[in-house]
């Protein structure tokens, strides 16, 4: 890494206003109209929006123990392509994120990478099993201070693990990440309940298995007065208990993907394995409720959901494919597309769901902060330019199992800075970051 200055030229800042940024230190050292700096490398930002470094919530980066699908160094790769500049790595690795030795193992190898913050998330339950508590304190007081715990790939199916779980947490005020899944409700499910399900002769994957776990899990955190979040929320009955809950005043949050803002079911119509995640991509009516759900606030963030896969996972038959899309370098075009430019959001709305909440829910104090003086310097650059289609030139990670692969989408992410370092530079990644050419 060097300690390059940067100044930044012309960037449209959240209000819409143009101005100059000087990125010195670490932080960003002043922001105004006519910056000069001497000896500072230029990044010309005319027509670009600046965005605080993006957040993800909800990554996979398989490591420990599945490597061939994705490492903590190449996922921060695909991040820093994708604009992001910190992402909450999910435990589902092996051995599981279950102790304070291996999520502190998960931040040395982040911090060793240098594209983005790894904040490991600690799961809940011992090896995910659902059957006791994991080490929450232990991981929650160790050098990786984890706040987000998540058996993610399995419900807490139990209620009175996942009451205890709530109770734990709130004693370092930290959330529990619900994978809202009846797993009785969807044995042997390979997409989404309904009509199309009922035409291919798949076993369906019904809105009330995502639905029922939620209405129980707000009037769990209700009752305890703890913090609980709703992962990868995809249906439309889900959009409307959690604003039901948010104005019964429980403290619940929300997230959505960028998949299940755009795509539907209608595209396993193709058995193409790329389209098969869990949850399943769901109805056109549940694509407008969550778009309209995130508009108006109801869902609070977006999160990618990245799941690398190897290539002998997807390239099979659809039954035998494994769930899951990478969404890391795709996942600020998608919100462009389907947010942006239908109106529903501003790019602060942006700013706010992509990096301000998903830090706040996290509890990290240092990032999605406001581009303003004095704040750590993580930034995106975003050329708002016309569609292209998305292509495997675009995938930075070690898998390639894109939804989006000959889709054209909106914009492009041309400059990254992760703590005033350079990740990204004029749309190139940057092989050692903060090293150009």
């Amino acid at each position: 890494m060097t300690d390059e200055v940067l100044l930044v030229r012309g960037a449209l800042l959240e209000g819409g206003r143009t101005a100059d940024l000087i990125v010195d230190g670490g932080v960003i050292a002043e922001v105004g109209a006519g910056l000069s700096r001497a000896g500072a490398t230029v990044v010309d930002a005319d027509g670009l929006v600046a965005l605080p470094g993006l957040v993800d919530l909800h990554t996979h980066l398989r490591e420990p123990g599945y490597e061939a699908s994705e490492t903590i160094l190449t996922g921060s790769r695909a991040a820093a392509a994708g604009g992001f500049t910190t992402v909450f790595a999910m435990p589902n690795t092996s051995p599981v994120a279950d102790t304070a030795g291996v999520v502190e193992q998960e931040l040395a190898l982040g911090e060793a990478a240098g594209f983005a913050t790894v904040q490991p998330i600690g799961a809940v339950t011992v090896g995910q099993k659902g059957e006791r508590l994991a080490e929450l304190g232990a991981m929650a007081d160790s050098r990786a201070r984890v706040r987000v715990f998540s058996d993610d790939g399995f419900c807490v199916f139990d209620p009175l693990i996942m009451r205890r779980a709530l109770e734990y947490v709130k004693a370092f005020d930290g959330v529990i990440a619900q994978h809202a899944q009846d797993p009785r409700l969807t044995e042997g499910a390979q997409m989404n309940e309904g009509a199309v399900s009922a035409e291919l002769g798949l076993t369906g994957w019904p809105a009330v298995a995502e639905e029922s776990i939620i209405a129980r899990d707000v009037l769990l955190a209700e009752h305890v007065g703890s913090r609980m979040h709703v992962c990868h929320l995809s249906t439309a009955g889900s959009v409307d208990i959690i604003r039901w809950a948010k104005r019964r005043g429980v403290n619940v949050t929300a997230e959505v993907t960028p998949h299940h803002l755009l795509l539907t079911d209608d595209l396993v119509r193709g058995y193409d394995p790329r389209f098969k995640v869990n949850p399943p991509l769901r109805r056109e009516e549940d694509v407008i409720a969550v778009r309209e759900g995130l508009a108006d606030g109801t869902i609070d963030i977006v999160a990618t959901d990245h799941a690398p896969h190897p290539l002998e996972s997807k390239a099979c038959e659809w039954q035998a494919a494994a769930n899951g899309m990478v969404g890391l370098e795709s996942a600020l075009r998608v919100v462009h597309a389907t947010m942006v430019e239908t109106g529903l959001l501003e790019w602060s709305d942006v700013a706010r769901v992509m990096s301000r909440e998903p830090a706040r829910i996290g509890r990290l104090s240092d990032a999605g902060t406001p581009l303003a003086a004095g704040r750590t310097a993580s930034l995106t650059l975003y050329d708002p330019s016309p569609a292209r289609p998305f292509t495997v030139d675009d995938l930075e990670g070690r898998s390639v199992n894109s939804p989006y692969l000959g889709r054209a989408l909106p914009g492009d992410v041309r400059w990254t800075v992760h703590r005033g370092v350079l990740t990204v530079a004029d749309g190139a990644l940057l092989d050692t970051p903060g090293v150009r050419g």
